[in-house]
């Protein structure tokens, strides 16, 4: 079948300084390449590394056990009469403190590893989008430059018309202006590559464009698993796991502040030296606190209200992301469908319309009107095709920030 999205390529050509939009030194980009090197250069993903390692080293400090306390004291300062006195106090942590504080930092660290891995969901969306984008945009301005091509042709075949005296002058302004509004479109579309290329840039994590364009088959129209099989995998989905771990650190954190009302253990065993009746005496103590006024209930309620909440806002993101994915899975069957009537239907017949005007109007059986009619109907149809591709593709990559790749 005749590809009606671009028999461009060469209608580009004829506008060179609007195709030509990078520098002659880079290449052509694959989605493939994007997301490697998004992957490797993007700081957004470095940084969430980087929270993962932090939760490493505090789940380290969690599991250290507290440190003696050297104690020294000396009365009097007369050598004959001095008293001194040396203790080591060594506190035990009772009520299995250390336990809990080592699994909430084991929660929290879950919540960064996860953080990470949404993080690469995310990303790995952005750059796809950003990625199709151009790519629209790539084709949207070969689109622009064949409707460029195509009125400065039918301009110039009516003013040859218009000094033979077949036509009126009026159809030769009125094919010129069309030719001036189609080189604006042109221009507007080379803007919309531009912009295009830097947001992909930045998602790439490059300060520069290191290439001239995306290559990839534009024509793809994306497919994903209906809405029921998606929406039973989001509670794996990489979009919902950092709020579920959430809940659960929330949780080992009421065990931390529970076991905190607890009191610990102190004890102290040393040696106390009398010069004056020259003698050394061993110590042996033990201090705890007793928990009369101060049971740490303030402290407990505040770690289980943020339990709670944490649950809450893990429902509340559930169902959002549960409307998300409905959403962009509607619109994806629905930019599936009107995609596959575009290129099966509307598209044949348009192209098939302009190509018997202009033929007719070569023949002198239709007028330049008739032309420019079927040439618009068919820019149209082609400028819808791309935005229902761009709709499709925006819809694909909705349900990839949620449920992931």
């Amino acid at each position: 079948m005749r590809n009606h999205l671009l028999p461009l390529g060469l209608a580009a050509a004829l506008l060179s300084p609007l195709a030509s939009f990078a520098q002659a030194s880079a290449g052509p980009l694959t989605l493939d390449q994007a997301l490697q090197l998004a992957t490797d250069r993007n700081p957004t993903l470095s940084a969430a590394r980087r929270d993962v390692d932090a939760a490493d080293g505090a789940l380290h400090q969690a599991g250290a056990l507290r440190n003696p306390t050297l104690n020294a004291s000396v009365e009097d300062i007369r050598r004959d009469t001095r008293s001194t006195t040396v203790t080591l106090d060594y506190p035990l942590e009772l009520g299995g403190k250390r336990v809990a504080r080592v699994t909430a930092a084991e929660r929290a660290r879950d919540v960064a590893q996860a953080g990470l891995s949404n993080a690469r969901a995310q990303l790995r969306a952005t750059v796809i989008a950003a990625f199709f984008q151009t790519l629209v945009a790539q084709e949207r301005l070969k689109l622009a430059a064949s409707s460029a091509d195509l009125a400065g042709r039918a301009a110039t075949a009516v003013g040859k018309r218009v000094t033979a005296g077949k036509v009126s002058p009026v159809e030769e302004t009125r094919a010129r202006v069309d030719a001036a509004n189609a080189q604006l479109e042109a221009a507007e579309a080379q803007a919309e590559v531009e912009v295009s290329r830097q947001a992909l840039a930045a998602a790439l994590g490059e300060p520069e464009l290191g290439f001239t364009e995306v290559t990839a088959d534009a024509a793809v129209v994306p497919q994903r698993p209906p809405s029921p099989q998606l929406l039973a995998s989001l509670d794996a989905s990489p979009a919902l796991l950092p709020g579920r771990f959430e809940v659960e650190r929330r949780r080992a954190l009421v065990d931390v502040e529970r076991t905190r009302a607890r009191p610990d253990v102190t004890v102290s065993v040393g040696a106390k030296r009398d010069n004056e009746l020259g003698r050394t005496q061993a110590l042996i103590g033990m201090s705890i606190p007793l928990p009369l006024v101060d049971r740490n209930q303030g402290a407990i309620q505040e770690a289980m209200k943020l339990a709670d909440k944490a649950a809450d806002e893990l429902q509340a993101t559930r169902l959002r992301l549960g409307a998300e994915v409905q959403q962009a899975s509607s619109r994806l069957a629905v930019a599936r469908t009107s995609a596959a009537t575009l290129r099966d239907t509307v598209l044949p017949a348009a192209q098939s319309a302009y190509e018997a005007a202009t033929k007719g109007f070569e023949a002198g059986k239709f007028g330049f009107i008739d032309v420019l009619d079927a040439q618009r109907s068919l820019l149209a149809a082609r400028s819808r095709y791309l935005n229902t591709l761009a709709a499709a593709h925006q819809a694909a990559t909705a349900i990839d920030r949620v449920v992931g790749p």
